[in-house]
């Protein structure tokens, strides 16, 4: 058994785009070469599976994602509004209630999951089907067209 990963970027009209992995790490380098014009100026849903493949097939996934992107005009991701929505999600995750400060009053400071729901969805049931059958190959998706 080994495991894979899968993304997809989602269109304003729900359909999917498999996007590369070695062209989204590109991406994450902040490479100028690395961009995706069809999407420029928007924000943009993305998938990330992690699929387990048994004898080279794809059998089940084990594990999801759902991030939202920002593409600037020139179709560059942008990096610093991805690693604040990040690092706000994974504070989210770490620290109970509880375990925050507790401040006088009842205000309570939420900036950090505002920041990390502003960088999530979730899809409907019909469109968690697609992103399924995408992932185990069953789908065919057009490649997300990345301009070097």
């Amino acid at each position: 058994m080994k495991l894979s990963s899968r993304t997809f970027l989602l269109s304003a009209d729900d359909s999917l785009h498999a996007l590369a992995s070695a062209a989204f790490m590109r991406m994450l380098r902040q490479e100028k070469l690395a961009r995706l014009p069809d999407f420029a100026g928007q924000r943009v849903r993305q998938v990330s599976s992690v699929v387990e493949m048994v004898d080279g097939k794809p059998t089940r996934t084990v594990h999801r994602t759902f991030s939202v992107l920002n593409i600037d005009a020139d179709g560059l991701l942008d990096i610093a509004r991805l690693n604040s929505q990040m690092v706000a999600r994974m504070e989210d995750g770490l620290w109970s209630p509880r375990s925050r400060k507790q401040g006088t009053g009842p205000i309570v400071d939420a900036a950090d999951r505002f920041v990390a729901r502003g960088g999530t969805w979730e899809p409907d049931e019909r469109l968690l089907q697609a992103i399924e059958a995408a992932s185990l190959g069953q789908l065919r998706c057009p490649r997300a067209r990345v301009v070097r």
